[in-house]
């Protein structure tokens, strides 16, 4: 078994008493994700800091190749002169594991507000502080602290 000590001897900003707090607190519902319970350990930081949005993708879509940022948001900006946007926009993408999920891309806040004014209706299954570490830089800028 784990102890609380060994837990938190990374997370250096917690305090004995947030400690004391987060371990008293009551179990995760089944339906949340490991995401959301690293958010729940967090309160006050996690709420502003998922800076990026997961959205799905089914096989139907990605067969469209319009419906690949690194095809079609260049261009867009262009035709729509956006262009200033280009160094602000940061999109990962990533296999998905299912036809409903085939693909799942990793959208800031401004590349999803681009990606709607483009007609798009992104399907949003979550969000977390940065992309999976398995995921690939698809368009835009890197993720940066």
């Amino acid at each position: 078994m784990i102890s609380a000590e060994t837990i938190w001897s990374d997370a250096p900003t917690a305090s004995g008493s947030e400690r004391e707090n987060i371990m008293d607190s009551p179990p995760c519902s089944f339906s949340h994700t490991s995401n959301d319970l690293l958010f729940s350990l967090d309160g006050g930081r996690s709420q502003r800091s998922r800076n990026y949005e997961i959205v799905a993708q089914s096989t139907e879509e990605v067969q469209d190749t319009q419906n690949a940022p690194a095809v079609s948001m260049g261009p867009y900006l262009l035709e729509s002169g956006q262009t200033q946007l280009l160094t602000t926009i940061s999109i990962y993408s990533e296999r998905g594991e299912s036809r409903e999920q085939m693909r799942l891309l990793y959208m800031n806040a401004i590349a999803l507000r681009v990606w709607k004014a483009m007609g798009k209706n992104p399907s949003v299954i979550g969000a977390q502080y940065r992309p999976s570490r398995t995921s690939l830089l698809t368009f835009g800028v890197p993720f940066s602290e």
